[in-house]
């Protein structure tokens, strides 16, 4: 560890030398150099990590030649989405017959929304969940990107509890449907509980807590305000009778009902122990669906764009650097030279940002990263045009330097939170494909405002000095 930590100090020091030897020595430009350096060795490290291949090539070319044992990088793959890189395919069926027909397609909307919360609390996984009807069936057809596995697919999204309460049925009705059961063993209707519209649909938080009286864990439900309702109707009419909890279809707990109960609480009591009420409660606060679903198929799909599709998109990315690069260079001389410097170190910070994120970069993805980086270069170009204006007003390069920056910057700060209120917009109202491109493109513009705004502006007063401030020829055209 020491050794690594001398090594980077000699970069530091070897600049920090340089920085005396070559710039005048002035006090704030000094500190904008070292504020620099340490801008370059993080977006050193954030190059690594992007690339790592390339850190252990000459790794181990320098450990065969000197003997030392300079480690490899940390690997930390790129997340590719579903159209890049396969993954799993699940289809559910739904079971909407305790469902009034006008409330299916909320129902519907209700179970999608839970399984994707229940897939993205691992990360950002884009996964593309939809509903279908076919054949007079509700399905809900669920693709996660990057699982091989199917069963882990399926843990994944694990056992979502369907929540219900069931009231006491009148003893005469209960006698009739099991003379009806007898006659038909195929019936699976409940002959002591009927349903109620109270299920987890209405649940607003569970937690667990510990009886008083016999110290064993229970479990507390609170309701949302029409939950609230619904289980003071249900209490109300079934005073001295029982109320039935149902999860996935069995009784866990079949209370009597004392008493009106009006808080919008209920509580789950059993032969829990801490362990089982634990997970009881995480089960329920990860999302109780509002139907019960059953999984009838399960498969692995391959990728529909692949490698040849994501390569084609890198490769229209770097086309679109070098023409943005050689633009900034013969327009804008040395400022664009410099920006072309602040662009490279906002490529390898927002492709880190990326991998350190879990992003999972779809094509559409990918299209927003390569959107922003010409949104990169907006900002420079606006930053560059009110300095010429200042100079061409007689203004010495660095009093133009400072007033540019100050006047682009309004412009620069409005354009960009505009969009990132668009990327937002996207991002919590659209789909899951359109939240990939709305994702990468709010990550670079954030950076892209450090780049520009900050990198750029460092790399001017470092670089334009009095003595170099004197050759206008390689500032301005």
């Amino acid at each position: 560890m020491q050794f690594i930590v001398k090594i980077l100090l000699v970069p530091i020091r070897f600049l920090r030398a340089a920085a005396r030897f070559i710039f005048v020595p002035e006090g704030e430009r000094a500190k904008s150099a070292y504020i620099l350096i340490l801008i370059s060795i993080a977006a050193l490290f954030a190059a690594a990590l992007d690339f790592p291949g390339y850190w252990d090539r000459y790794a181990d070319q320098i450990n065969g030649k000197t003997g030392l044992h300079i480690p490899h990088f940390y690997k930390l793959d790129y997340r590719l989405g579903l159209d890049l890189k396969g993954g799993a395919h699940l289809v559910y069926v739904a079971d909407l017959s305790g469902t009034p027909a006008s409330e299916y397609a909320s129902a519907m909307a209700g179970v999608r929304d839970v399984i994707e919360q229940r897939v993205n609390a691992f990360g950002v996984a884009e996964p593309n969940i939809q509903t279908a009807t076919v054949g007079g069936e509700h399905r809900l057809n669920v693709e996660l990107a990057g699982i091989k596995d199917v069963n882990q697919a399926i843990r994944m999204i694990g056992q979502t509890p369907y929540l219900e309460f069931k009231e006491e049925r009148a003893e005469e009705e209960t006698k009739q449907m099991l003379e009806a059961i007898q006659k038909d063993p195929a019936l699976r209707e409940d002959p002591y509980f009927k349903p109620t519209k109270l299920t987890g649909k209405y649940l607003k938080r569970s937690e667990v807590t510990f009886d008083p009286n016999t110290y064993k864990p229970v479990v507390n439900l609170r309701f949302d305000s029409e939950g609230a309702d619904l289980f003071k109707d249900i209490t109300t009419r079934n005073v001295g009778k029982r109320v039935a909890i149902y999860l996935d279809g069995g009784p866990i707990s079949v209370p009597n009902v004392n008493e009106p109960i009006l808080s919008g609480n209920a509580i789950i009591t059993g032969n829990f122990t801490v362990e089982e009420s634990k997970q009881l409660v995480q089960r329920l606060n990860s999302g109780a669906l509002p139907v019960p679903i059953k999984l009838i198929s399960q498969q692995s799909v391959e990728a529909s764009l692949g490698q040849e599709a994501l390569e084609k998109s890198m490769r229209a990315g770097l086309y679109a650097i070098a023409i943005i690069a050689a633009f900034m260079a013969l327009w804008y001389r040395a400022p664009g030279i410099l920006a072309i410097i602040a662009l490279i170190i906002y490529i390898f910070l927002t492709l880190a940002a990326f991998k350190l994120l879990f992003v999972t970069l779809t094509l559409a993805g990918i299209v927003g990263f390569i959107l922003s980086i010409g949104m990169a270069v907006d900002a420079n170009i606006l930053i560059f045009a009110r300095m010429r204006e200042e100079s061409r007003a007689g203004k010495k390069f660095d009093l133009a330097a400072r007033d540019g920056f100050a006047r682009a910057w309004p412009s620069i700060r409005d354009s960009n939170i505009s969009t990132l209120i668009t990327c937002a917009v996207l991002y919590f109202f659209t789909a899951s494909l359109i939240k990939g491109f709305a994702l990468t493109l709010a990550i670079g513009v954030l950076i892209s405002m450090f780049s520009a705004v900050f990198v750029t502006r460092l790399l001017l007063k470092v670089v334009a000095g009095q003595t170099m401030s004197r050759f206008n020829f390689i500032w301005y055209k």
